[in-house]
C-alpha cells in the first residue's frame, strides 16, 4: 500500500509540472546535496539507480560537460535530494529541475529507520519507483533564464554585452564554425559540435567586453567583443600575438 501511494504521489506530481525526466539522456548531479550535513552514499546510490536506467549522469561543473550538453545546456536535468525529515522518520525529496531552475519531477521517500546513512538510503530508494528509464527527446536550444540579486548589479554591468546574446549563437573565422553558449553570467565558450572539449574558455574580467581566454591547447591569452565580434589574441612563436576574429552568423 506504501509503494502504491508513493506510486500515485510521483504521478501526480509529474502531471502537475507537465513534462516527463525520461525526456532527458543528461542529468547533473552536485557535488554535495546542500541540505544535508553529510553525503551518506546519496549521490552515488543515484548515480547508479539513473546509468542503470539509461541516463548519463554528468557533474554540475559545465565545462567538464560533454560538448553536446555545453552547446545546449537545456537538455540537461539538474537532479537534487533534498532532505524532508520529521522528528520521527528519515524523509527525502528526489527532484529534477530543468535549466530555468524549474521543478518537473518531485517525488518524496520516508524511511522508519532511525539511523541516518541507511534511514535516508532506504528513502531514497522508493523514491526510484516511479523513475523511468531514458527516453529522450529533441530538446531545442533556448536561453537561459537567469535571476540575479541587486548586489550583483555591478557584476552584471561589466557583463552586459555578453549576457545580451543568447545560447547557442553561431559564430564564424572564415574556416571553423563555432557556438557561443553561455555557461553563466560570468563565463561563455566557444564549442564545435564535433568536439568533446571547447575551443575556447571566457571568464570575464574587472573591465567591461573584455575577457581572461583558455584555449583547447590550455593556453592562457585575452579575448574581447569587438563590433559586435569576438576576438581572441592568439600567441605567436616569437612572443607577438595575432588577432583572430570570429564573425557573428
Amino acid at each position: 500500500m506504501k509503494k502504491l501511494s508513493l506510486v500515485i504521489l510521483t504521478a501526480c506530481s509529474t502531471f502537475v509540472f507537465g513534462q516527463k525526466v525520461s525526456d532527458y539522456q543528461y542529468v547533473s548531479i552536485p557535488s554535495k546535496f546542500e541540505s544535508f550535513k553529510q553525503d551518506y552514499g546519496l549521490a552515488d546510490m543515484l548515480a547508479k539507480t539513473l546509468k542503470s536506467k539509461n541516463y548519463t549522469v554528468i557533474p554540475s561543473d559545465k565545462l567538464q560537460w560533454p560538448a553536446e550538453a555545453q552547446a545546449n545546456p537545456c537538455s540537461v536535468l539538474m537532479a537534487d535530494v533534498v532532505n524532508d525529515s520529521g522528528l520521527l522518520r528519515n524523509k527525502v525529496l528526489l527532484q529534477f529541475k530543468d535549466c530555468n531552475d524549474k521543478i518537473l519531477s518531485s517525488a518524496k521517500g520516508a524511511s522508519s529507520i532511525k539511523e541516518f546513512k541507511e534511514g535516508f538510503q532506504d528513502a531514497l530508494q522508493q523514491t526510484f519507483i516511479s523513475l523511468s528509464p531514458s527516453s529522450p527527446i529533441v530538446h531545442t536550444p533556448t536561453a537561459v533564464t537567469t535571476t540575479s540579486s541587486v548586489t550583483e548589479t555591478k557584476q552584471r554591468d561589466t557583463t552586459s554585452s555578453m549576457t545580451q546574446d543568447n545560447n547557442a549563437i553561431k559564430f564564424s573565422n572564415g574556416k571553423v564554425d563555432l557556438m557561443k553558449v553561455q555557461l553563466d553570467n560570468h563565463q561563455f565558450i566557444l564549442v564545435n559540435s564535433n568536439s568533446s572539449s571547447p575551443y575556447a574558455t571566457f571568464k570575464t574580467t574587472t573591465k567591461a567586453d573584455v575577457f581572461r581566454v583558455k584555449l583547447q591547447n590550455g593556453e592562457a591569452t585575452l579575448g574581447y567583443y569587438e563590433n559586435g565580434n569576438i576576438v581572441i589574441e592568439l600567441p605567436k612563436a616569437n612572443g607577438e600575438y595575432e588577432k583572430e576574429i570570429f564573425i557573428k552568423k
